[in-house]
């Protein structure tokens, strides 16, 4: 079987891929400065350049990965955005950026990387979305991020109708409060919890699942 991860030179993008070496995956990681992630390329792990808002850096992965059967795709690199400020404080220039990185960002990777998957045999293409993406449980704040976040859900609910005609599985990952760069060192759970679970999630997916919204522990989250 084999993986793409992107964001794949920190955090829970690096966990992802030594867990799923551990398990004896063929992972290709990415990181838009390949030659600074050393901690990357220690795993073992094919890593690629790419940067997600990159036209040409998308087309080159493509090319380079060209007859590359890709089995399941996790895309992992996003952004936290602007800090927690008030509406009146949202910088929506940054606002911008989020979204770049965090809603077209994976669907740029998946549509580059469309053939590979075709060619693959399990057809899964998991986006790394949040809780603060969920409607229903937003508790203010954070506007860009969350508005990004939602963005990709709905994104991801029109690509599942869509490619689960041809036997996708595409589905959205909350992966919990992770101590990470991003989620700050008060956050719940560690990047090897959080991994941990993912992965135990991922191997149980199936078409049934095509479309919806889990946590790292499987529980279905609300748009």
């Amino acid at each position: 079987m084999t993986v793409l991860v992107t964001g794949a030179n920190r955090g829970i993008g690096l966990e992802m891929v030594k867990q799923m070496k551990a398990q004896g995956l063929d992972v290709i990681g990415t990181a838009r400065k390949p030659a600074e992630a050393e901690e990357l390329r220690a795993t073992g792990a094919r890593v690629e350049q790419l940067d997600v808002t990159d036209a040409e850096s998308l087309a080159a992965l493509a090319e380079t990965l060209k007859g590359v059967k890709i089995d399941m795709l996790v895309n992992n690199a996003g952004v936290g955005g602007q800090a927690p400020v008030s509406f009146r404080e949202t910088d929506f220039a940054a606002t911008d950026w989020t979204f770049a990185v965090n809603t077209l960002g994976p669907m740029r990777v998946t549509q580059a990387l469309i053939d590979n998957l075709d060619a693959g045999k399990h057809k899964t293409v998991i986006h790394i979305s949040s809780v603060m993406g969920s409607i229903e449980r937003n508790r203010g704040g954070y506007y860009g991020y969350r508005a990004s976040k939602a963005a990709l859900n709905m994104m991801n609910k029109s690509l599942a109708q869509e490619l689960g005609e041809e036997g996708y599985t595409c589905v959205v990952m909350h992966p919990g409060w992770v101590q990470t760069r991003m989620g700050g060192p008060g956050a719940a759970i560690t990047s090897e919890e959080s991994v941990k679970g993912m992965l135990k999630v991922f191997a149980g997916l199936g078409t049934k699942d095509n479309g919806r919204f889990y946590d790292y522990q499987g529980e279905s989250i609300p748009w």
